[in-house]
């Protein structure tokens, strides 16, 4: 009987697995289980990646991630010959939520940011970029997803450029690409919070559009057309930046009226959506930096991105062996044997009174 309930008691407090990262790339190295942790960083559980300070090589995900900040934070691609990701600072293959009260500034050749579902950015500042070194022949971009949201006050600046054959350069492009997002993604939402985007070939690439309590700054007279932001003539805006739509700021936020006097004048490595604070990262045009062959032909087979298929190649997988993970049971299952188990120990304990 006193078997029966402790197995009870360890069913009813037993957790239920949620789904997360199978395996987390940092600063060279592969980890395959959470509770692990370096400077600046810790991953707490299988879902779950704090950033307090860091200041290091690229970050990569197999599987959904929330990456919470704290401080001030900066990411940068790998150069590495053997490195799993080498063309964005943060790359997640799966969902991506940034939430916290730091910031965060990732830069890569390709993308800053690249997530292949959803990107949500929600309170805190980020900003992504990416410089185009030694690329040819596909699109970077500041911030690289298949959907994106900015809420809770969030504060986004993107930028793409480049200047090799047959690049196409973007502050958000986002793309379908056969990767979960289905027929409802490329879609950008940004609820009262702000978004500079900045890139030749368009200030904002998506297929869809949410501005809840939010409006542009610039262009003057913006909206989104078929393919992304355009001006009041109806051609692609380089350069689009988002205000939120309120008489007063979000709570702990001033100064968003700002915006678009602040950011009209300025170019895109300059200009930030947060009225008043210096930009934290790097120039628009910053020195080439050199790539390995063999490192641009690992990546491009997983962040290639063109406008005529929304097929890409399959990622190659981290070479460290995966560790055996704990089943996935779904809560059910556990309210179903806690049950079971509770039942019985009501006979035994019927059993022994009889006794």
């Amino acid at each position: 009987m006193f078997t029966a309930m402790a197995c009870l008691c360890v069913l009813l407090g037993g957790p239920s697995y949620a789904a997360g990262a199978e395996s987390l790339i940092i600063a060279g190295a592969t980890y395959c289980e959470p509770g692990v942790s370096g400077s600046g960083w810790a991953w707490t559980d299988a879902d779950h990646l704090e950033l307090n300070g860091y200041a290091g090589e690229a970050i990569g995900a197999e599987g959904d991630l929330v990456l919470t900040l704290a401080g001030q934070n900066s990411v940068t691609e790998s150069h590495a010959p053997d490195a799993d990701i080498t063309l964005c600072g943060v790359e997640v293959w799966g969902n991506l939520t940034l939430r916290g009260t730091g910031t965060l500034t990732a830069t890569g050749s390709q993308c800053g940011i690249h997530v292949s579902q959803a990107l949500v950015v929600d309170g805190c500042t980020v900003d992504a970029r990416a410089d185009g070194a030694d690329i040819t022949d596909e699109a970077v971009a500041g911030v690289i997803a298949g959907d994106m949201a900015v809420r809770g006050g969030g504060r986004v600046v993107a930028a793409g450029a480049g200047s090799g054959a047959g690049v196409r350069a973007y502050g958000v492009y986002l793309q379908d690409a056969g990767l979960g997002a289905g027929a409802a993604g490329c879609r950008l939402s940004v609820d009262a919070s702000w978004l500079d985007a900045a890139g030749a070939d368009g200030g904002v690439a998506c297929l869809g559009e949410s501005l809840m309590s939010a409006r542009f700054a610039m262009p003057t007279g913006g909206a989104f057309g078929a393919g992304g932001v355009v001006d009041a003539s109806g051609a692609v805006a380089p350069h689009a930046v988002v205000e939120p739509d309120v008489a007063t700021p979000p709570a702990g936020e001033t100064g968003g009226g700002e915006v678009s006097g602040d950011s009209a004048g300025k170019s895109p490595a300059d200009a930030t959506p947060a009225a008043g604070e210096p930009t934290t990262g790097p120039s628009a045009n910053p020195a080439p930096k050199p790539a390995a062959a063999s490192t641009k032909t690992n990546i491009t087979t997983k962040t290639t991105v063109t406008k005529t298929t929304a097929s890409t190649s399959s990622k190659p997988k981290a070479t460290t062996a995966t560790a055996a993970t704990l089943p996935k049971t779904a809560d059910n299952n556990w309210i179903a044997a806690s049950l079971s188990l509770f039942l019985l120990g009501l006979a035994l304990f019927g059993a022994a009174y009889r006794c």
